[in-house]
């Protein structure tokens, strides 16, 4: 593995900025597109306060349904892309993502308890805080079957890919006791966004900002860790230390937003390993181009889900896995060790 290039706090600013930029652009063009005409001018109207007595339906339109999609998305495609870039580090392999180490799916099984059982029904966030508990449970699990005195990365890869397995076979047998609420399920399973609030965004942004900037503050370990266990631990940092935390807080952060969002694919393999071969691997840099280019990704990827086939929505995870794939079957071709 190469050293880190690194990055002067000022490029750092210059190149998160621009990608800052790029998902606000993103995000304006998610609230203008749609099957309900909403012009730019209205949109910038709305949402600095402005008035008009014809404003109510697109009023709606704007802030009860495509300003909390919007927002959702970019919280969602932001965390996975960082938690990726951590993952990847940590196991020093490309094809670590958070849907292959199985935590999506624990969220899954989570999520699919409450709506099979109707609790989802009765108290809507018991959905996200069951789907949270069982990806927390799954990360615990495949955290104890790969250890083996230090995090390996192809154990724990392993029993990530062979716990997903198991609740994949969960995850049938739950879906098969469903009636109604099937179609739901099935979306969720994939993917998707169509059911955003605003409640759900306050909920989510404080976790998800939060433990994307404890994860920034450890961008230089991170560094030092890219270089090996046996590099690092020369260099004094506490290897083992770092690597549980590390663990623990990117696994949470993918809990997290699956839990809201659903098991969506492939951001978190895709995002950061594109942004590691524009700019290095300098985790400084990394982390926040990671964050925003992951939440551009997720915004337009589910535009294109709201309008391809319009007036009927996809899953943003079919569109993901559309777009994704590809990308991962060329990374697995060109390099299937670890990242350099």
């Amino acid at each position: 593995m190469n050293i880190p290039s690194r990055s002067t706090p000022g490029r750092t600013a210059w190149i998160s900025v621009l990608f800052a930029l790029l998902t606000l652009a993103c995000g304006l063009l998610a609230l203008r597109v749609g099957p309900y005409d909403i012009g730019f001018s209205d949109v910038f109207r709305l949402l600095l306060g402005g008035k008009h007595s014809t404003d109510e339906s697109m009023r709606a339109v704007l802030f009860d349904i495509r300003f909390p999609r919007m927002l959702i998305a970019l919280l969602v495609g932001g965390g996975l892309a960082v938690s990726g870039a951590v993952f990847q580090v940590l196991l020093r392999n490309v094809l670590a993502d958070p849907y292959i180490l199985g935590v999506s799916g624990g969220a899954s099984v989570g999520a699919l308890i409450a709506i099979a059982s109707g609790l989802s029904s009765m108290f809507l966030a018991l959905q996200p805080l069951l789907a949270f508990v069982t990806a927390l449970i799954v990360v615990a699990t495949v955290y104890r079957i790969g250890l083996r005195g230090k995090i390996e990365d192809n154990t724990l890869l392993l029993s990530g890919v062979m716990i997903g397995a198991f609740l994949s076979a969960i995850i049938l047998g739950l879906v098969s006791t469903m009636d109604r609420p099937v179609r739901n399920a099935l979306f969720w399973l994939i993917g998707y966004l169509g059911n955003a609030t605003m409640t759900e965004v306050l909920l989510l942004t404080p976790g998800v900002l939060l433990l994307v900037i404890i994860l920034f503050l450890y961008a230089g370990r991170m560094n030092v860790m890219a270089l090996g266990a046996e590099a690092a631990g020369h260099l004094g940092l506490s290897v083992r230390r770092q690597q549980t935390l590390l663990y623990v807080l990117a696994s949470m952060l993918t809990a997290l937003v699956v839990s809201f969002a659903g098991a969506i694919g492939f951001i978190g393999l895709i995002v950061p390993h594109a942004v590691r071969r524009i700019f290095g691997p300098d985790h400084r840099l990394l982390i926040p181009v990671s964050f925003f280019l992951g939440a551009s990704f997720l915004i337009i990827s589910d535009l294109i889900a709201r309008i391809v086939i319009a007036p009927t929505e996809l899953p943003v995870g079919a569109i993901t896995a559309a777009l994704g794939a590809p990308v991962f079957i060329y990374i697995l071709r060109r390099k299937s060790g670890p990242h350099s």
